[in-house]
């Protein structure tokens, strides 16, 4: 496949990663290709080092191929520096990680506000207010993330997330910090958000009950991809 068919949000062809190691090339990822819909939510499923991560990072142009393309929101990233790959994710792709990654030194209010800013969003505080709303922090828009619970910090990042309004969503082991009853509430607001908003979203995860929550599953062992029952 030479180009996007314009139907996906995302797409990969041919996508393969292989990093130097102390004895010699190592091959992360296998020349896979993949496809995402407007609106889908696939499911990559397996263990940790099998590549799921390094896969979602490349989808999102957080990492570049040493073979294959790859397309994001109908452009080809092939050919775009650092800057131009950032220019497309604005407003446009929004990322949930294990380990939250708010700022601390902001509020859980200003990191929300972050990417609405950066983005040029005018009048962009009521946006990340309702946002806050939305997942139940209303009242503790004020507070920093040391004075968050894990769940709260992750909630905070979910309405950062989402804030934007993206078109697609990637979410690298969003409960992967969390207990089962958190992680539980967290994905169940994950997923009721991205429904509402009709996001694609791109869930990397080891949990097949969170898996199976989604539209398509893949299985990834070894940096090549099957799609399961």
């Amino acid at each position: 496949m030479t180009k996007n068919s314009g139907t996906e949000v995302a797409r990969a062809a041919g996508l393969g990663k292989e990093v130097e190691g102390p004895a010699g090339r190592l091959t992360i990822l296998h020349a896979l290709d993949l496809g995402v819909k407007p609106g889908e939510a696939v499911a990559i499923l397996g263990a940790s080092g099998s590549g799921k991560s390094t896969l979602l990072g490349l989808l999102a142009g957080l990492d570049q191929p040493s073979t294959g393309e790859v397309w994001l929101c109908g452009q080809a990233l092939a050919g775009l520096g650092e800057d131009g790959r950032a220019a497309l994710r604005n407003g446009r792709v929004g990322f949930v990680f294990q380990d939250f990654q708010l700022l601390p030194t902001l509020t859980a209010l200003e990191n929300v506000l972050l990417p609405l800013e950066l983005g040029g969003v005018r009048a962009p505080e009521p946006i990340a207010r309702s946002a806050l709303g939305r997942v139940g922090l209303a009242e503790r828009a004020g507070h920093y993330p040391r004075q968050l619970s894990g769940g709260e910090q992750q909630r905070v990042a979910i309405a950062r997330a989402f804030a934007p309004s993206p078109q697609i969503l990637f979410a690298d082991e969003p409960t992967g910090n969390l207990d089962e009853e958190t992680g539980g509430q967290v994905i169940d607001l994950l997923l009721g958000l991205r429904n509402a908003a009709g996001a694609a979203l791109v869930l990397v995860t080891h949990d097949p009950r969170l898996a199976a929550r989604c539209d398509r599953r893949l299985g990834m062992r070894a940096g090549r991809l099957e799609p399961l029952a």
